[in-house]
Formats: structure tokens, sequence, C-alpha cells
């Protein structure tokens, strides 16, 4: 069997580091990315990328978004690594070099199936979930905060026809972390979602890496708060409660127990002391955010089944005011953050 190409589709901090692993692992990779600077510097310099115990260099060509025209063979997998937000026009990209039996995974944060398969078909549409931490501020610069040993990746489709080349995406993916075939991939992404609703955005509205956040009076029983809503708009979505991240099914209870367990998780194996969450390091960046498609989905889904998600919707309210330059990020809007939803 000849090996596939595979596309790794934005090649910011994670999708750096993953590639860079399949790469090593002697895959044939194209690396597609948006940043000028960044694919000059990988082409200069290869891939660094900076881990809790080493450092490795990975010689890459990686190309520019408006340089996907000048290709011509069709790709057999995409991993795409953009954001949620740019999902949808960026496989509108990449969907004409996509062979007839090939599939996209989207490894990112959200549910972004739908916008996937709404271009390429269930058919050819994978799910991911990805639990790793990194950030890029330099170009060609991964700090990846959880090696392949300490990162943990779920795969899976929707449609028969797709779930049948998970296996083949696992085994291309096991170099870069443990990954799992979940059957129910649409929970499994719900279920990342719960971690993330509680997490991502609160952290950042306080301008602090995680573990800081979490220390604070308060901020941690908001964010179960905010994560258990997410498991309940998870369930009116018509998902399950399911096990990611090695849970046991017997933790498996209810949203509120549920999100408490999980966030434990996260904090406990996969975030470091100054891992700082991808909302804050877009800001950091002076980028928007992916809050709409974290704790926005959680308010929507629940106003849609008419229940009220008053914790995501006091978060999304304050993202929006800083992302409009209304508001400054920063501990000094602890009381008005934990105020939201009492």
């Amino acid at each position: 069997m000849t090996r596939p190409r595979i596309a790794v589709l934005g090649t910011g901090a994670q999708g750096a580091g993953i590639a860079a692993d399949i790469i090593r692992a002697g895959h044939d990779v194209t690396l597609i990315e948006q940043w000028p600077a960044n694919v000059d510097a990988m082409r200069e310099r290869g891939i660094e990328v900076r881990m809790p115990r080493e450092t490795v260099i990975t010689p890459a060509q990686p190309i520019h978004f408006c340089d996907v025209a000048t290709l011509r063979e069709p790709f057999d997998i995409v991993l795409v690594l953009v954001k949620a937000y740019d999902t949808r026009w960026a496989v509108e990209l990449i969907s004409p070099l996509l062979a007839d039996d090939g599939v996209v995974v989207g490894v990112q944060n959200g549910m972004t199936m739908d916008d996937i398969a709404a271009v390429v078909g269930p058919h050819r549409t994978l799910g991911a979930v990805i639990e790793m931490a990194s950030n890029l501020f330099d170009p060609g610069i991964v700090n990846r905060q959880n090696a392949p040993a300490d990162s943990w990746f779920a795969v899976g489709g929707v449609d028969a026809r797709a779930h049948s080349r998970a296996e083949v995406v696992r085994d291309i993916m096991s170099c870069t972390g443990t990954v799992e075939i979940s059957d129910d991939i649409r929970s499994s992404k719900w279920m990342k979602l719960v971690a993330n609703a509680g997490e991502l955005v609160p952290s950042a509205i306080l301008d602090l890496p995680l573990a800081d956040a979490v220390r604070l009076p308060g901020v941690h029983e908001f964010m179960i708060r905010a994560g258990a809503e997410a498991a309940r708009a998870a369930l009116a979505d018509g998902s399950r409660l399911v096990s990611i991240f090695g849970l046991s099914d017997d933790e498996l209870t209810d949203p509120e127990s549920y999100a408490a367990r999980l966030l434990g998780e996260v904090l406990d194996k996969y975030s470091l002391p100054d891992t700082r969450t991808t909302v804050l390091q877009d800001w950091m960046k002076g980028r928007r955010s992916e809050f709409r498609e974290l704790n926005g989905l959680v308010a929507d889904v629940l106003a849609r089944s008419g229940e009220g998600a008053p914790v995501n919707a006091h978060v999304v309210d304050l993202a929006e005011r800083i992302e409009r330059g209304e508001l400054q990020r920063g501990i000094h809007l602890l009381d008005t953050l934990l105020a939201g939803g009492a």
C-alpha cells in the first residue's frame, strides 16, 4: 500500500508540533500555513519544538495558503488545525485537492464537524478531540508543554464510511500522542467543549495562566458551573456524557459532577503552571478568539431547548466587550466575572 498523502492545514502552535512528529515518523506531509513569517521561518530553520525535556528541530518546506492553487496531487488525509471560525473557508480552499476516498479531520476545539461535512460530505469527515498545550509567539518556534507521551487525542466519524478510516488516522497520529477511536465522536467533542467552556475564556478574561486563575477564590467553582451548563447543552443537543481523557464510566454521572471531574483531569494531567489558554494567546496577539464557538455555542443550544445558560452567556458578554475594546482584560474583572449567572 502506498503511503497516504497528508496535508496539515494550519501550522500554528498545535499544527506545527503535530506536523513535525508526523514528518519525523516518515510520512508524506505537506504543511499549509497562513502566517507568512511562520512559513518563512520554517522553511529557513525548520520547525523548532521546545518541550519540557528536549528541543527537536524538524526540516520542513511549508507553503502559504495563497499557494494552494499551485498544487495538483490530491491528498488522502487532511488534518485541519485552523481556528474553529476559519473552518468553513479553509476546507473550501482544500476541497478540490481531496481524493475521492480521502477524509478531512477536524483536529480542533469546538463542534466543527458539521462545517467540514457541509463542504466535503459526512462520508469524508472525521472529528478529533485534542488535548495538548502549546504556544507559538515567534515564527517557527513551538513551545509544546505536553510531549507526545503526555498528549491525548480521540478520532472518529459520524458516517460509517468516514469512521472506517479512523484506524488509519489513529495509526498516523500515534506518533504525536495517545490516540483513541471514539464510536461517538460528536459526544466526545462535546465533552472536550465542557472543559473548554469552563477554562479557556474565563482565565483569559482575567489575563492569567490557567493555574493562577483557578487558585483565585471562586474561580474554580465558576468554571465548574460553566462546564456543567456545557454538559447540559450536550445532552440537549442529543449527545451523551462519555469518557474522555481516561475517565472511567462510573464517573459519568450528572452534568455538575462530570464537569468537576473533567476539569480536574485537565488541570492535573494536561496543564503546567504557566499554561495560557488559546483564547488568552489570541488576545495577547491582538487576534479574535473562539469564544463564540465555545461558550457561545453552549448558550445558543440551551436557549433553543428552552433552558438558560447564565454563566456562559455572561462569559460571552465579557469576551465580546473585551474584543470590542470596551473592557481591558485583567484580574480587576474578577468580581465582575464571578457575578455572572449568580
